[in-house]
């Protein structure tokens, strides 16, 4: 006997299929708003303030300030230059002097010391010179690149952030330089973040960038390097704006982004030195207690 199997029988696939007219069908109430929604607003900003601490840098200066200058920014924004000479012993402030006029499409303010303070002193007299919207720091060397401008102010733009600080040890590219600074400057940055409840990767950068709202708040003390754990513990502990679960703001959003970093020996004019690794422990602990 034969048997002959039938083929069993096979439901069809429900069909989905789409139309003009679903397509265009009215979305449920308020679906739009949380298709558009933005976690963040981007804040409208204007000017940028450039400060520029100089001590002896006649051989680097014009050039440094020539790529300022010339960098493109984002969001177009413009800027305003302000160099402070801190009682330089060379033609620093000669060629301070000659730079408007070179660059007649930037605004310069320019400040000449007769006394030698330190940087932060200098820091803190380009400080109180500045108007921007947005500030950044820069040093009057090529150790920092201000081709970096544009991803520092990238999340401040985007209305993500308060604060920006570069780091030299995430990804981009360093010269390799000395051994035991780069241990006192980890040893810096775990003190100095265990006491913040920061997670920086490098608090002693240059590159730190401020929104008006953050640094108008910031009145600097250190005179010299220690102006660096001062600002990153005054930032920690500041809040601004208005809301959250406290009544005086919300903590200021800090973000991190890679920077390039030529580092410079003593012979090429590098100046920061043991006393001042010692100095910035004492500003770490200093200012996590105290303004």
């Amino acid at each position: 006997m034969v048997l002959v199997l039938e083929p069993e029988s096979v439901m069809p696939s429900p069909e989905v299929t789409s139309s003009p007219e679903a397509a265009t069908a009215p979305q449920p109430q308020g679906m739009s708003t949380l298709l558009n929604f933005q976690p963040t607003a981007k804040p409208v900003l204007h000017t940028l303030s450039i400060l520029i601490p100089v001590y002896n840098e006649e051989r680097y200066l014009a050039a440094v300030v020539k790529r300022v200058v010339e960098q493109p920014l984002p969001g177009g924004l413009t800027r305003e230059i302000i160099m402070v000479n801190d009682a330089s012993k060379d033609k620093t402030w000669d060629i301070m002097q000659q730079l408007p006029a070179i660059f007649p499409q930037v605004q310069f303010h320019l400040v000449n010391k007769t006394k030698n303070e330190g940087k932060g002193a200098a820091v803190r007299d380009a400080w109180a010179k500045a108007s921007g919207d947005l500030l950044i720091i820069q040093d009057a060397d090529f150790e920092y690149d201000p081709a970096d401008y544009p991803k520092l102010l990238q999340p401040i733009l985007d209305g993500k952030a308060d604060a920006v600080f570069g780091s030299r040890f995430i990804g981009e590219p360093h010269r390799v330089m000395y051994f035991w600074h780069q241990v006192a400057n980890n040893v810096l940055t775990w003190l100095s973040n265990a006491l913040t409840n920061l997670n920086l990767t490098d608090m002693e950068v240059c590159y730190k960038v401020f929104t008006r709202e953050v640094y108008t708040k910031i009145q600097i003390k250190s005179p010299r390097f220690g102006v660096e754990p001062e600002l990153t513990a005054k930032v920690a502990k500041m809040r601004i704006g208005e809301g959250g679960r406290r009544k005086e703001g919300r903590r200021v959003r800090v973000y991190e982004v890679g920077v390039a970093y030529a580092g410079r020996t003593y012979e090429e004019g590098k100046k920061i030195g043991w006393k001042d690794a010692v100095s910035a422990i004492v500003q770490i602990i200093r200012f996590r207690f105290s303004d």
